[in-house]
């Protein structure tokens, strides 16, 4: 499906830089990007694929995660609303397959360039430089912060920070299994069941099948802040 005037006013409102950009890159953009549509569950891309497009994202969020041999996954990221996969970025410029996998946490849709106009247009447009080595700055922190919490933070922390932090989207009462907190933080089923029981046995959660309530997130937030 291709840019129609619809999905270009999407672009601007989600990708400011455009607005900044000369009228030959905005055209050019707008001429070869197309619109793909995927369903929740769907992966994205898989570890060793080719990256031939950079999808922009104009809705839906995408996880990004490595699997270990041992079947154990590990959230490096999510992609959302404007913007893009560093990771496929890289390997496009680097010409490398794409070292992780990438599944589709909604409906998504995006807007996909084509791999050859992300690399002529980086020699031809500092806006676009811009727009990709700040991806660049913004992901590497993140996947630091990754490596950072897996090497040197206890489990039980790390569970606490997770729960609190999907307060701020969820409410209360979060919508997720052990397994799914497992596959975020690249541990076990049975170390975070382990661990949320304990918090349940200090009243600071209560634990049902597929729900876990927040009863006092104060206790939650002063777990992860634990030295």
């Amino acid at each position: 499906m291709s840019i129609n005037s619809q999905s270009r006013a999407r672009l601007l409102e989600h990708m400011p830089f455009l607005n900044r950009a000369d009228d030959r890159l905005r055209q050019s953009l707008f001429d070869k990007a197309s619109i793909a549509t995927l369903e929740k569950g769907q992966h994205v891309c898989h570890e060793g694929s080719d990256c031939t497009h950079l999808a922009i994202m104009l809705s839906g969020t995408v996880r990004v995660y490595k699997l270990g041999e041992n079947g154990k996954e590990i959230t490096l990221y999510r992609v959302a609303l404007g913007e893009s996969c560093i990771l496929t970025a890289s390997c496009i410029l680097s010409h490398v397959p794409f070292p992780a996998f990438a599944i589709c946490d909604t409906d998504v849709e995006a807007a996909l360039i084509p791999a050859s106009d992300v690399r002529r247009w980086l020699s031809e447009s500092t806006v676009w430089q811009d727009y990709i080595f700040g991806l660049v700055a913004t992901r590497l922190s993140n996947i630091i912060q990754v490596v950072e919490d897996v090497v040197f933070r206890r489990m039980d922390k790390r569970i606490a920070d997770h729960l609190y932090n999907r307060m701020s989207h969820s409410g209360k009462t979060l919508l997720v299994t052990h397994q799914e907190i497992a596959s975020e933080l690249g541990t076990s089923r049975e170390v975070v069941s382990r661990i949320l029981k304990e918090f349940e046995q200090d009243a600071i959660i209560k634990v049902s099948r597929g729900t876990i309530d927040l009863l006092i997130p104060e206790k939650l937030d002063q777990k992860r802040r634990e030295t």
